[in-house]
């Protein structure tokens, strides 16, 4: 019991002091370059004075929308040509989409374009007189760096509420077979189908989740474009079909896709609190679902058990 206490202890002592060591030298670079963003965020406030609906619109809407397909942009490089070849030994689901169906391919492409165009744009545009109703997202002043952690750890709880509920209820027999069926047309997925999805589905899964944080904290534009932008591209690796080096696993959420009753949230907390990751939790995908520090595939060091015939 004392080597317990002592090695958690000792544990803890170790994390605490890595993550102040962290914090402080990204705290004194965020202090050494903070003159520079805020001299560019005023100047950007100069060249749109009067008109700070559209910076908000455009910082965030576009910047977040190039992430989202710059980083799929790559993805459906390996997703439609194989190429490079070593990429498909880090595929979670072997012989699925290797190459990917084309057809079925652009059909998600345009449901993505018209939901981020048709849906994203508008909500987003009324998203700026609502927060401004708490306060100015193009405020003068920038956030600091401890407010900007805090903020990114609020968004990422409240996103997990958000997401595991309403994703467990659009898994209702009332909605899924309507809604959430499309999403799950593909039980392999891929980067760029994460915001493939019905309407309905985009607004209540996908937007409010994301905006509610934001709101709340009456958040600056800055924290907004970091945040949104971290969204897309966590949802994309999510969804990407492949456990690649250094990024985050994405097992958790390919086996949603693969079983469908199990693993709904995004951090997997509520998963666990409500049993909803059980069957998960018995397999082979769960004790690969860890950040990949080599480059030898999790499937190659952890392989699934032989299918019986």
């Amino acid at each position: 019991m004392r080597r317990t206490a002592f090695i958690l202890g000792s544990g803890l002592l170790l994390f605490v002091a890595f993550w102040n060591s962290v914090t402080w030298h990204l705290q004194r670079f965020w202090g050494a370059s903070g003159c520079f963003w805020q001299a560019q965020w005023e100047r950007l406030l100069v060249t749109f004075e009067g008109k700070e609906w559209t910076l908000f619109v455009i910082g965030a809407t576009y910047l977040p929308a190039l992430s989202f397909w710059t980083l799929n942009g790559l993805l459906l490089v390996v997703d439609t040509t194989g190429k490079p070849n070593f990429i498909s030994r880090y595929r979670i689901q072997v012989g699925k989409n290797d190459p990917v169906d084309p057809v079925k391919l652009r059909q998600s492409i345009r449901t993505v374009l018209l939901n981020q165009f048709l849906i994203s744009l508008p909500i987003v545009v009324f998203l700026y007189p609502v927060l401004k109703l708490w306060r100015d997202p193009c405020r003068r002043d920038l956030p600091t760096f401890h407010w900007c952690l805090l903020e990114l750890a609020v968004f990422t709880l409240m996103e997990e509420v958000m997401f595991y509920y309403s994703h467990r209820l659009l898994h209702h027999p009332m909605f899924y077979k309507k809604i959430h069926k499309k999403h799950h047309e593909w039980t392999a997925p891929i980067g760029v189908i994460s915001l493939y999805a019905h309407p309905i589905e985009h607004v209540v899964s996908n937007m409010l989740p994301a905006m509610l944080g934001p709101i709340v904290m009456g958040s600056h534009l800055s924290s907004i474009i970091v945040w949104f932008s971290l969204s897309l591209i966590v949802t994309t690796i999510s969804h990407c079909g492949y456990h690649l080096p250094f990024l985050p696993s994405p097992e958790f959420h390919d086996y949603h896709h693969l079983k469908f009753n199990q693993c709904y949230g995004v951090l997997g907390v509520l998963d666990h609190l409500h049993g909803t990751d059980t069957v998960f939790k018995q397999t082979k995908a769960y004790e690969r679902h860890t950040l990949l520090l080599g480059f030898t595939p999790l499937s190659e060091s952890i392989p699934d058990p032989p299918k019986m015939e």
